[in-house]
This record gives C-alpha cells, sequence and structure tokens, in this order.
C-alpha cells in the first residue's frame, strides 16, 4: 500500500476542515480526489505530501509515517498555487530545483529537457517566469513536480487553466509514469479528469462520502455520470 490514512481529521482555529477520512491508495495507481472547491481536497494531499500535520489520525507514505523528511524527498508535490520564482527563467527554476533535489550533470540535463518537451515549454525556456501566462506557470510546476522522477505525485488541481489539447497530452504522460510504478494522486473538480483515475475519493465538507473506481461509483448509484453519483452520494450526508 502506498498510501495509508487512518481516521485523519483538521481543524484550523477550532474549525475542523477535514473529518475522520480514512482510505488506501494502491501502489502504481492513478487515484483521483474528487469535490467542488472548499471540500478539503488541498488540505487533504497536504497533508499526505507531509507538509501539513494532522490533527488526529496517522497517515503513511511509502511505509513512513508522516511528516517524515526522507520520504517528503521521494514525493513530488505540485500545489495550487505555483511555487516559482517570477524573476528568473524557466530554465532557471528547473536548476534551481534539480539542485535541491539532488540532481547533478548529465542526469541534471537529461531530466531537465525531457520535462520542458512534456509540457511543451522548450522554445519559452529562457523567457523570465513573470512573462508567463498563468497556464504556462502551471505547466512549468507540473515540470518541476516532475524532475526527479518520485515515486509517490502529488497534483494538486494540475490542469487548471491548461488547453484541452495539452491538458490531454498530460494526462497521456501520467499513464505512462504511471505504467512505470510511480504512485499519482491528483485532486480535481473537472468530472471528465475523475473519470481517468482509475479510483476516487469522494469528498464534500471534509468528509469522505465514497470510494471506487468511477464505474464502481456509478453502479452503486444506478447513475451513468460521476457528477449524478456524486450527487446522490453527497445527498446521503447531507
Amino acid at each position: 500500500m502506498a498510501i495509508q490514512l487512518q481516521h485523519v481529521s483538521k481543524q484550523f482555529h477550532k474549525k475542523e476542515v477535514i473529518h475522520d477520512v480514512s482510505l488506501e491508495v494502491h501502489a502504481g495507481e492513478i487515484f483521483g480526489i474528487l469535490g467542488p472547491s472548499g471540500a478539503g481536497k488541498t488540505t487533504l494531499v497536504k497533508m499526505i505530501a507531509g507538509i501539513d500535520m494532522a490533527t488526529e489520525g496517522t497517515i503513511h507514505v511509502l511505509g513512513s509515517r508522516m511528516p517524515n523528511l526522507q520520504t517528503m524527498a521521494r514525493i513530488g508535490f505540485m500545489a495550487q498555487s505555483d511555487a516559482l520564482y517570477g524573476e528568473l527563467t524557466a530554465l532557471e527554476n528547473l536548476h534551481f530545483f534539480a539542485s535541491i533535489y539532488g540532481l547533478k550533470g548529465k542526469k541534471k540535463k537529461e531530466r531537465i529537457e525531457e520535462v520542458l518537451q512534456l509540457v511543451n515549454l522548450t522554445n519559452d525556456m529562457k523567457k523570465a517566469v513573470h512573462q508567463y501566462s498563468g497556464g504556462m506557470k502551471r505547466r512549468l510546476s507540473l515540470a518541476a513536480a516532475l524532475l526527479h522522477e518520485p515515486e509517490v505525485l502529488i497534483l494538486d488541481e494540475p490542469t487548471v487553466g491548461i488547453d484541452p489539447l495539452l491538458r490531454q497530452a498530460i494526462w497521456e504522460e501520467l499513464e505512462r509514469i504511471r505504467q512505470k510504478g510511480t504512485t499519482i494522486v491528483v485532486t480535481t473538480h473537472v468530472m471528465d479528469e475523475a473519470e481517468k483515475c482509475m479510483r476516487l475519493a469522494m469528498i464534500r465538507d471534509g468528509r469522505l462520502i465514497a470510494v471506487g473506481s468511477p464505474d464502481e461509483l456509478k453502479k452503486q448509484t444506478g447513475t451513468t455520470t460521476l457528477e449524478r453519483a456524486f450527487l446522490h452520494f453527497g445527498r446521503a450526508y447531507a
């Protein structure tokens, strides 16, 4: 089991934003966390990545209880807000992140070239990031998260602001990465992206309302779309 959450809750200023969530993510799968804005998706993945701590419960990633610095080095994390240096070029940003990840020499050069090509930024790699559009910044953030070929890749709303053609290319690459053994966790509120996940956790108001494959969730609710399945499960917790 790559990721395991047991009775995880999180409070901010006495307000509970995650309530008693237990779930497992299998090694080598694309696992989606589906829910509307404000449902708690970002808080959940930050705790999985070790960036934030649970108020209650335990989280294990790759066999270690989080947060754990050694395990965090084996995780790639792409946040909703782009953690980039605007005055640096894309290439300079990637050199910086590659150094943090311990990449050196030929390997470092190869990985930077590969991720730039993947996100279609090779022609713009010497442009300062503050000149980038929002979609270009998202693509560069994804490239940075992929640099060190992490065992677990956590992507928080990775394709917001990205055009449909590139979004499709990114999902195809995620599948290739998965086939090499990487475990991928993706948050989304977009139903067609949720359909691409092998299994899903549906989150509403910080509560886990359902877990299963897209087909299983639709079958359980007798619906033909994930949106209707989500609404069905949500009513049970209303």
